[in-house]
């Protein structure tokens, strides 16, 4: 519920405000300083991110032979917009998008992000002959991701996280690293994250059914600083292969549980579920 409030602010500031009043992002006077409270109230985040939405999504076949995963819908929106919408939703408003499979697509479909409230800019992966990998991408993207902390996400899953929670928790550590981890039931599925305290030891990869060490999986989002960048290798790598083990034998790893919802519609068979649970971004 909204409450009505009369404000008393400098001219050149109020100035300013309507100045980002653009009728669509920005609908109003009254809207501008809305977002721009919310903003300042969320407290810092990375201001870049970047998503990997160039796979296949094999394992959704056949919806996504003429489909890219990404594009698949759940409550009406493709996968992809719901990430572009979690980023919004912390003021992250400049995001790169690794595009290959079907990626004419992604780029119709979202264009420049102006009609979702970002920046798009996209980086081209040629996958038959040229793949990149799950790190790749961040390496081809270097000049844009150099200068800061910033976020890597998977274009095809849907994942509630306070990204300012998660910022702060990789700020306290003061690694290179630091991965959201969710809890799912059945962890043999994926993998699975052996901890020291919030330290990441290890990845276990689809431990056998009642050997996992714990419930924790990788839930696709990541906080990097520049650093990891350059323990990429040029052309195809991997971030659970090339990085993420590197990274935890220097003690650079860390993990971030969230209690937030998480889905990943690894078939076909998981959409009707999915499509029942997901409840959105709460504002």
């Amino acid at each position: 519920m909204k409450e009505r409030v009369t404000l008393t602010i400098e001219k050149d500031l109020l100035e300013t405000i309507d100045g980002k009043v653009d009728g669509t992002t920005v609908k109003n006077r009254s809207h501008a300083v809305e977002l721009y409270l919310r903003r300042a109230l969320k407290g810092r985040v990375p201001t870049k991110a970047l998503i990997l939405a160039g796979g296949r999504g094999t394992r959704l076949m056949p919806l996504t032979k003429d489909v890219p995963k990404p594009l698949i819908k759940v409550r009406g929106k493709p996968l992809l917009e719901h990430n572009l919408e979690l980023l919004k939703r912390f003021g992250i408003r400049d995001v790169i998008i690794s595009v290959g499979y079907l990626h004419e697509q992604i780029k119709e479909y979202f264009k420049d992000g102006a009609a979702f409230g970002v920046n798009i800019t996209y980086l081209d992966e040629d996958i038959e002959k040229s793949p990149l990998g799950t790190a790749g991408p961040i390496k081809k993207a270097k000049e844009a991701l150099q200068h800061g902390s910033f976020l890597v996400l998977n274009a095809d899953e849907l994942k509630d996280v306070n990204l300012e929670s998660l910022y702060k928790e990789h700020l306290r550590n003061q690694g290179t690293a630091t991965i959201a981890l969710t809890t799912v039931k059945d962890p043999s599925l994926f993998g699975v994250a052996l901890l020291d305290g919030n330290k990441i030891i290890r990845f276990i990869e689809k431990p056998a059914p009642g050997t996992a060490p714990s419930k924790l999986i990788n839930a696709g989002l990541y906080v990097f600083e520049p650093d990891v960048i350059d323990l990429i290798p040029d052309g195809y790598s991997l971030l659970e292969v090339d990085v993420f083990p590197r990274l935890a034998r220097d003690g650079k790893l860390y993990g971030y549980p969230f209690a937030g919802l998480w889905a990943n519609p690894e078939t076909p068979e998981w959409l009707p579920r999915i499509e029942k649970e997901w409840e959105g971004y709460k504002s």
